[in-house]
């Protein structure tokens, strides 16, 4: 599969500038459609994902390129035009993302995650909305714990995070690649669930009930926001339905990738007993 890889030596090599600047710069990654992440596991599962891997870089001090070699063979058809580039260890820790490193970098295409490429696959789908999250490590954690509970989709309301900033993929332990994505404002994304019979389940404080009094067997959406200042009045609205999670000490709410955990693992709960 590794038919031929390139030595860099030099951390003047502008490959070596470009994959710095994709890992610290968001206005490169938008520029260039572009973006990189790190490890072994994450690189099948971009490849699972469908995601174009453009370059990568593979330090031998840490990874064999036979081992390399091995999990491209398994995507061929996506591995053919694949550039690859060999680093010392010094100069891989330059580019790479983490201290405890596995030696592969990997530069990948962006996808488009417009809601006009929706298409419910379910008749019963279990859907998760996140307005509104600033935090990537945030972002991250719901993926994981998105593709743990197999939720269908992930919907990115009026996002105020990047989706490809490194450690939203760092923290997301590569899962931002296994589940399918969409970006647009509240509005829209309302409007989609209302023309496809999506019932809402928004996690909010005020005029709510316990999350576990609900039935999530049918088409669902779970709908969380910022803790900061929760969602908007775009997600609480009277066709809503409005679900918290009591509390039973001193603080009022929980970190929102912990609470989002808390709801999908119920909604998926109540999915697997009926089936």
């Amino acid at each position: 599969m590794i038919t031929k890889i390139q030595k860099i030596t030099s951390s003047q090599n502008p490959k070596v500038k470009h994959a710095i600047q994709l890992q610290r710069k968001a206005k490169v990654r938008k520029k260039t459609k572009q973006f990189i992440f790190e490890g072994i596991q994450e690189l099948e599962l971009a490849l699972e994902g469908g995601y174009e891997i453009l370059q990568i870089f593979v330090c031998k001090n840490i990874v064999s390129l036979d081992y390399v070699d091995k999990v491209c063979s398994n995507f061929e058809n996506l591995c053919r035009n694949i550039v690859f580039f060999e680093l010392e260890q010094e100069l891989y820790q330059k580019i790479a993302l983490r201290d405890s490193t596995e030696g592969v970098c990997c530069i990948a295409k962006q996808k488009i995650h417009d809601l006009e490429y929706f298409q419910k696959r379910s008749k019963t789908p279990l859907y998760l909305v996140a307005e509104g999250l600033e935090k990537p490590g945030n972002l991250g954690a719901i993926f994981r714990t998105a593709d743990a509970v197999k939720v269908d989709a992930i919907f990115i309301a009026d996002a105020k995070t990047e989706l490809y900033n490194p450690n939203t993929i760092r923290s997301s332990v590569g899962t931002i690649f296994t589940i399918p994505i969409y970006q647009a404002t509240s509005e829209q994304i309302n409007t989609l669930f209302t023309k496809h019979e999506i019932q809402c389940y928004s996690a909010c404080l005020q005029d709510a009930k316990p999350y576990y009094l609900y039935d999530y067997t049918q088409a669902t959406a779970i709908v969380v926001g910022t803790e900061s200042t929760g969602l908007t009045s775009k997600w609480r609205r009277d066709i809503h339905h409005k679900i918290c999670i009591p509390m039973c000490g001193k603080v009022d709410s929980l970190n929102v990738s912990v609470a989002t955990a808390i709801l999908l693992a119920e909604a998926q709960r109540q999915k697997i007993i009926k089936t």
